[in-house]
């Protein structure tokens, strides 16, 4: 019985493992095509990476992408800490309850109501105090922190509860100040879960189309906005080379992030071993 179980878990994964990586392989493949069609095959070529970095447009949106999700991914972990510990650490306060709904609604709000707000809301600061005179870095990195925030609160707010106080407390009965205390112990243990957060922020911030659509001006495409309007025109084979990129790009964080957090974890092990010992 355990067995046959065991291979259906076995198939299922497998055909969903396939499902979600065999579309993105194609896409690799199809990048080194040499037919300007790119559903033709027209033999190897790497003439649309080529057609791809001499592109102005693109990487005018990839510059202007990459500042984004880097200031939004920094902001957002910093909020982020800051909301997660006070749901953590601070215990009981007037209104917990309404700034944990608050803090979670951007996750389960749709994006085009939270784009449609968010415009709303620069139009009337234009009409009332004349800013932003143009929607384009400063109002798209605004709408990416305001819902990337939650995300990286979530994830936070999880390895803190998990994380336990014994540390700390610990710390605060040797005389160490709150601050220090913070910086010293807490900080450094959330290591894992700020790295995750940073990365997670910096992915929404790079994959955003709904929320950047409304929020940006003439002249100020993200990637997203700008392959999503080529698409609209029709296939373009040097989308499959951008698309390979950003997949290699995605994956080498992925495996930087995967390797820090495993070294975390086997320090927080030995913590707790010497912990057990000396007790």
């Amino acid at each position: 019985m355990y067995g046959k179980r065991s291979k259906f878990l076995t198939v299922m994964v497998t055909i969903g493992m396939a499902f979600f990586y065999i579309p993105m392989i194609l896409l690799v493949i199809y990048s080194f095509n040499y037919s300007k069609l790119v559903l033709v095959w027209g033999g190897w070529s790497t003439r649309w990476y080529k057609v791809l970095f001499e592109s102005e447009e693109v990487w005018a949106a990839v510059n202007m992408s990459l500042k984004i999700a880097l200031v939004n991914a920094t902001f957002a972990t910093i909020l982020g800490m800051l909301a997660a510990l006070s749901m953590v650490r601070f215990g009981k306060f007037r209104g917990r309850t309404l700034f944990g709904g608050m803090l979670v609604a951007p996750l389960v709000m749709p994006e085009v109501i939270t784009g449609l707000s968010l415009l709303v809301m620069f139009i009337t600061l234009k009409q009332f105090f004349g800013w932003p005179e143009n929607r384009g870095f400063a109002t798209i990195t605004i709408a990416h922190i305001t819902f990337s925030m939650a995300y990286v609160a979530v994830t936070i707010q999880a390895r803190l509860t998990g994380m336990g106080q014994s540390l700390e407390e610990a710390a605060a009965d040797l005389g160490a100040k709150p601050f220090k205390v913070l910086t010293s112990i807490t900080i450094p243990r959330l290591t894992p879960a700020l790295i995750s957060g940073w990365l997670l922020a910096f992915t929404l911030s790079l994959d955003d189309l709904v929320i950047a659509s409304f929020v940006s001006g003439p002249g100020a495409n993200t990637l997203p906005v700008l392959i999503f309007s080529r698409i609209r025109l029709g296939l373009r084979p040097d989308i499959n080379a951008l698309a390979t990129i950003i997949i290699l790009v995605v994956a080498v964080c992925i495996a930087i992030a995967a390797l820090i957090m495993f070294r975390q974890q086997k320090r927080d092990l030995l913590d707790q071993q010497l912990a057990e010992r000396e007790k």
